[in-house]
């Protein structure tokens, strides 16, 4: 069975059941989660090439790479097919204001004729108008279905990617938008960083628990717990950094039974990106460590 692309209705009760027979064995439930990284191209000091970047993730270990925006991703793919990686993700920008065109619609078409068959995600930052104003929701659910549908046919998923000082800018707001468009093809993203800087609750069990029936998506990295500064220093960090209880969180998707992709986010992480991203990874293999050990607190 394809986990990545499961169906949108997924029983908890039998989530529930694996893990309750994987822990019932004595061990943790086995990792399913793919790790990629994203947002690689533009603070990595070595000004890598597409070619370049492909070698250095296979010989690191990581099975692909997330591309941000349409451009140039003839180019990626190519790459990527070389080197025997996949494309996970192609991060775009759909608008939402009256008076902007949402998306380059001839270019969607063409990439996702490009993608047909590959199980891709696009990762929507929803921008435009106010963050988390449900009076937009009917006029972006239009253009959501329309997305929607120039991407059924290609088998890709579109994710509405909560991002700081979008109209999307909560995974509150993604839900909700997502449940409105209901395609079976649109679902949501969680990502740990910009959830960090917006939502001062700290409690993301119940966020995820709700996110669940769409969660196809989750983005992680090293990150501080707090930080009041403005900026992404201290929010997005290698995965070997932070105080940020990263295993915890992991933990927690994986009593929910979530077993689709974790996106590695990159962003603003200077240096050569070789080296931290050799670190996060060998963090992630101790995270994800299928023992009784890994993740204790």
């Amino acid at each position: 069975m394809n986990l990545f692309f499961r169906p949108v209705l997924v029983s908890a009760a039998a989530f529930l059941a694996a893990f309750v027979t994987a822990t019932a064995a004595g061990t943790a439930a086995a990792p399913t989660n793919a790790l990629f990284p994203f947002c690689i191209d533009w603070h990595d000091a070595k000004k890598r090439s597409f070619e370049e970047q492909a070698q250095m993730l296979k010989e690191l270990g990581y099975p692909g790479v997330g591309h941000i925006w349409l451009d140039k991703f003839e180019e990626r793919i190519k790459t990527l097919d070389a080197a025997g990686l996949r494309l996970f993700q192609i991060t775009m920008v759909v608008e939402v204001a009256p008076d902007k065109t949402p998306y380059d619609a001839a270019r969607f078409k063409e990439v996702c004729a490009a993608i047909k068959g590959r199980q891709v995600q696009f990762c929507l930052l929803v921008n435009g108008l106010k963050s988390s104003d449900p009076s937009v929701d009917p006029y972006a659910v239009k253009i959501l279905r329309e997305m929607s549908d120039q991407a059924r046919e290609s088998g890709t998923q579109l994710l509405l990617y909560p991002h700081q000082g979008s109209w999307v800018e909560r995974i509150e707001d993604s839900i909700r938008v997502a449940d409105k468009v209901d395609r079976p093809n649109v679902g949501v993203m969680f990502n740990l960083c910009h959830w960090l800087r917006v939502d001062k609750s700290r409690d993301y069990k119940p966020l995820l628990k709700q996110a669940l029936p769409r969660l196809w998506a989750v983005s992680i990295n090293g990150a501080d717990e707090v930080d009041d500064k403005p900026g992404w220093d201290r929010y997005i960090q290698p995965l070997d950094k932070g105080n940020f209880d990263v295993a915890v969180f992991l933990r927690a998707l994986r009593e929910l039974g979530y077993t689709g992709p974790i996106a590695l986010q990159c962003y603003g992480i200077g240096g050569d990106v070789r080296e931290h991203l050799a670190r996060s990874l060998t963090a992630w293999r101790k995270l994800t460590k299928p023992s009784t050990e890994a993740g204790r607190q």
